[in-house]
Order: structure tokens, then C-alpha cells, then sequence
């Protein structure tokens, strides 16, 4: 049978045609699989902490990683790649360790951060759509606050004469633990005034606040000018600074974390260093000494800004006094009432036998003044949301109550 030149060119056709419409069906197929699989979930930075468990269509599973923590905590961090363009759903197996806000963002390489808000989690879940452009979207706990936070505001402050930086010591690890000397530092101050921060590394939101109160010390205002003639400050901004850059939990670390230190002889760099230098640097004078920390993750009493009292008598007195002007001065957003403080034996705040933490060890040094610890809560400040603007402003307030009380 005869084929006809019609058919013949017909089936040429086809067949040239052939490898590109089966190339085209590889593709279309290609592109019906889950894209998972282009997805990067990691956390390969400074304070990144997370572990994968599972990535299933547009579910992804995770847990915080707690290394070394004796039982459960809730710090995580870590980085999405891969995924613009499409909405996710974040899960976390272990616990319930999103905030009261959601997790805070950051789509700048975690420069800046916000809250996702408090829709966007269900329990132990979140969601986020990522944009059609997004490259690279950060989430944590709350927000991040690392040694490049800290150069960054020394940066900023360079040639201050009323600034001074030193290291404290060496981590385990060989990282420096920073030591900045502000305020009057030609030794003839009238007051000292110690200022501690991340005993527990996950504990971010407190060091916003710390750089709130050195700014208000730094700065060309009455208050700054007032401790420029009057203070010596010591401050250490990371106490745990090898847990701040690896993204430990910090808290119940074992064999005890770093506020637990402070009875025997310390196990760790920096709490040894402190416990040897600050009774030299005060010369039995030791105005206030103040370790700024973050509670719990939720609940009553944990989204709220409190004092931490001790069983020395006069030593809270003399807390609440600085309490009631800090409630008196405070201009910040940040809501702080003197009935949210808490003394010495209630709720979690009794005994635990001999003085281990920072604080009970200050409250019994030669001349201390008061020697207490604040808790700032990581998102809800009684109903007031804390940012690391909102927190800053905290430390200005704090600073203003500190003079109004040193003058006194």
C-alpha cells in the first residue's frame, strides 16, 4: 500500500516533534512532585538552634535542640530557604515553645525582626507565606540579641570617653566574654553599680534592656551627664557567651547553669572571673548590682516586668524603694508596678539552700547596696508588646531610677 506524501511529512513531523513533547511531559510531571525537596530548613549561624524531623508537603516538622538542658525549654532559631512563594506550616514534636506573639521574623538576614503575631500560631504550630521574592526568612523564640548585636552599638559609640572595653576573661571555648567600663572612670566616683546580663544565653529580650540603660548612660542628656560625673559602671553584657553564639538553652544546663555558680568553686570561665574581680573593682563600695533576665515562656506572673527578692531584710527594702521610683519615673511603653514584684518565698522564689545564684552572692559582698535581679518578659509586658525598642526603652527608664536613687 502506497502512503501518501501528506501522511509521510505528517509522521516526520511527529517524530522530530517526539523528544520535545516527552521532554515536556518529564517536565510537567517534574513539576507535579512536592517541592520539598528544594526547601532548606538549617541553622548554620550564630544562636541558631533547631533539629529537623521532617519535611511532608507543606508541613514542616521540627524540635528545639536542648543539648545539654536538664529537661525541657523552649528556645529555637533557624532559617528557611527555597521556599518563596508558598505558605508553610511550621510544627514543632516536642512541647508547646512558640510565644504568646508567635515566632519573630526577620527577612533581612536577621538585622531586624517583628512579631508574626499572636494569629498566626495554633498551639505548638505557626504558618507563614513566604513572598514571591523571599530568598531567605528567619524565625525564633523572640528576638536574637548576639555578640554582633553588642559591636554593632560599641560601633556606634566609638570614642566615647565615658566608654571603656575590656574582656573579662576567656570562654571554654576561647571566645572573648566582653567587660565595658562606662560612666566616670578616672576612679573618683562617688557610686558603683554592677550590671550583669545572659546568666541563661536564651534569654535575649533582657539585653535589649541592658543596652537601653548604657545608652541612657552614654547619652549627652542631664541623667547621662549625671553619671558621666558620679558612676562607674561595670558591666557583662553575655555571662554564658559561648551559649549566646552556639544557641544553647542556657537554663538547667547541666550539671547547673551558670546562675547556679556562684557557691564552691565555679566551673565556669566567667563566673570565676566576676567573683574574683568585683570585690577589688567596688573597694567595699557596691551600690547596685543588677542581673537582667527573661521568665517563663507564658502565664501568670511571666508577662509581667518584676523585681526578685532575696531573704535579706534590708537589701529588699531597699529594692522596693528603687521599685516604687522606677514605677514613679517610667515613661517608656513598657507597663512596671511595684505589685508585681517578687519577695523572697513565694511562688518559685524559696530556698534552694546555700547562695548559688548572682544575686545572693552580691547581697552578702563588703558595702553592697541593693543586689537584686529583674525579669522581662520575652513578648507581653501586661499587655504591652515587647520589642527591642520597647525594651530599650525599658533600660532608659531603669537608668533614670537608678540616679534618682543613687542621688538620694
Amino acid at each position: 500500500m502506497k502512503r501518501k506524501p501528506g501522511n509521510l511529512i505528517l509522521l516526520l513531523v511527529w517524530a522530530g516533534l517526539m523528544p520535545s513533547i516527552l521532554a515536556g511531559q518529564a517536565r510537567a510531571a517534574e513539576s507535579s512532585v512536592p517541592l520539598h525537596k528544594n526547601i532548606q530548613v538549617d541553622c548554620s549561624f550564630p544562636g541558631g538552634n533547631i533539629l529537623l524531623d521532617s519535611i511532608e508537603g507543606d508541613t514542616v516538622t521540627v524540635h528545639q535542640d536542648l543539648r545539654d538542658t536538664q529537661g525541657d525549654w523552649f528556645y529555637w532559631y533557624f532559617r528557611v530557604r527555597g521556599a518563596a512563594g508558598r505558605t508553610l506550616t511550621f510544627r514543632f514534636s516536642r512541647g508547646d515553645p512558640i510565644g504568646v506573639l508567635g515566632p519573630a521574623v526577620s527577612t533581612d538576614g536577621g538585622i531586624t525582626w517583628k512579631w508574626l503575631g499572636k494569629q498566626s500560631a495554633n498551639g505548638p504550630t505557626f504558618r507563614y507565606a513566604f513572598a514571591p521574592d523571599a530568598t531567605e526568612v528567619r524565625f525564633c523564640f523572640a528576638m536574637p540579641y548576639l555578640e554582633a548585636n553588642l559591636k554593632d552599638f560599641l560601633k556606634r559609640h566609638s570614642g566615647d570617653r565615658h566608654l571603656k572595653t575590656d574582656v573579662l576573661c576567656k570562654t571554654n571555648k576561647g571566645r572573648n566574654v566582653e567587660l565595658l567600663r562606662l560612666g566616670r572612670l578616672d576612679g573618683k566616683c562617688d557610686h558603683r553599680v554592677l550590671l550583669v546580663c545572659r546568666h541563661h544565653c536564651c534569654e535575649m529580650m533582657a539585653s535589649y534592656s541592658l543596652e537601653g540603660i548604657t545608652q541612657a548612660v552614654l547619652s549627652k542628656t542631664d541623667d547621662g551627664k549625671w553619671f558621666g560625673e558620679h558612676v562607674e559602671f561595670l558591666v557583662i553584657p553575655f555571662m554564658d557567651k559561648d551559649g549566646v553564639e552556639d544557641g544553647d538553652q542556657g537554663k538547667n544546663r547541666k550539671p547547673y547553669d551558670h546562675n547556679r555558680d556562684y557557691a564552691g568553686g565555679s566551673i565556669y570561665p566567667s563566673v570565676r572571673a566576676l567573683r574574683d574581680m568585683v570585690p577589688r573593682w567596688s573597694r567595699g563600695r557596691l551600690d547596685c548590682a543588677l542581673d537582667l533576665h527573661c521568665p517563663w515562656i507564658r502565664g501568670e506572673h511571666n508577662e509581667e516586668i518584676y523585681f526578685v527578692g532575696g531573704p535579706e531584710k534590708e537589701n529588699w527594702e531597699r529594692v522596693q524603694r528603687f521599685s516604687q521610683i522606677l514605677e514613679d519615673v517610667r515613661t517608656g511603653p513598657l507597663v512596671y508596678s511595684v505589685k508585681s514584684n517578687l519577695p523572697f518565698g513565694k511562688a518559685w522564689n524559696v530556698s534552694e539552700g546555700p547562695p548559688r545564684s548572682f544575686t545572693r552572692w552580691a547581697a552578702n559582698l563588703a558595702g553592697v547596696g541593693i543586689a537584686t535581679s529583674i525579669e522581662i518578659p520575652y513578648a507581653n509586658a501586661s499587655g504591652t508588646t515587647v520589642t527591642a525598642e520597647s525594651a530599650r526603652a525599658l533600660g532608659h527608664d531603669l537608668a533614670r531610677a537608678l540616679r534618682r536613687f543613687l542621688a538620694e
